[in-house]
């Protein structure tokens, strides 16, 4: 339920028309993919499985939970689950811990993830309470699963990284910045957000003539 690509290209086009060098950058690259998750524990659940690990790792554990728990995506098993088995599972015991956390907040109800508030900071908060969730996992859901058009993670790197490409600057801004500066680019700043990490991608073809 992420951003359509109608929905990026629109975005995008009106970023372009109040930003020059947002306009520039959309010619150099062009126009992102869509990048869509589905709403739900399960995508949550594959957040805390993929942190600080290769995609090809955090799949590997996801086959291994599947051997192991039969349906990883019911949070009702997992919180039933033991220790050792979500450790066999390939799970260290932090992330065990993290999951167990979504498990039972989703299965107790204080975590409703059909009916998060409409307003996107109020969902955040309602987020990070999970252990393992913070911030910017919390926001990329919102952006890829529930596919709010205003999030902007910040606090990401490639982030980072690329607005101070596409606007020229010599030094990557700070968090603190790169949020200042997307005030003007609100409520399309979701559609930028993706639009980084395709800039980012594009490596030398999007550097500036």
């Amino acid at each position: 339920m992420g951003l359509s690509a109608e929905q990026i290209r629109d975005s995008m086009d009106a970023l372009a028309a109040i930003e020059p060098t947002i306009a520039a950058a959309l010619q150099r690259v062009g126009y992102p993919e869509p990048r869509i998750r589905e709403r739900g524990y399960g995508t949550l659940l594959r957040t805390i499985i993929g942190q600080q690990v290769s995609v090809a790792s955090a799949n590997a554990v996801w086959l291994k939970l599947s051997t192991v728990l039969g349906n990883p995506e019911d949070p009702a098993i997992l919180a039933a689950a033991s220790d050792e088995q979500l450790r066999a599972a390939g799970l260290s015991r932090q992330k065990a811990s993290y999951a167990r956390s979504l498990a039972e907040e989703v299965t107790s109800g204080r975590l409703d993830l059909e009916n998060l508030p409409a307003d996107d900071e109020e969902a955040i908060a309602q987020l990070v309470r999970v252990k393992g969730i913070g911030r910017w996992s919390a926001e990329v859901y919102l952006l890829f699963a529930e596919g709010r058009t205003d999030i902007w993670p910040a606090g990401d790197l490639a982030v980072q990284v690329e607005i101070g490409r596409i606007l020229g600057h010599d030094v990557r801004p700070s968090e603190k910045l790169t949020r200042t500066l997307a005030e003007n680019w609100r409520p399309h700043r979701g559609a930028l957000a993706i639009f980084t990490w395709h800039h980012y991608g594009a490596g030398p073809d999007a550097a500036p003539v």
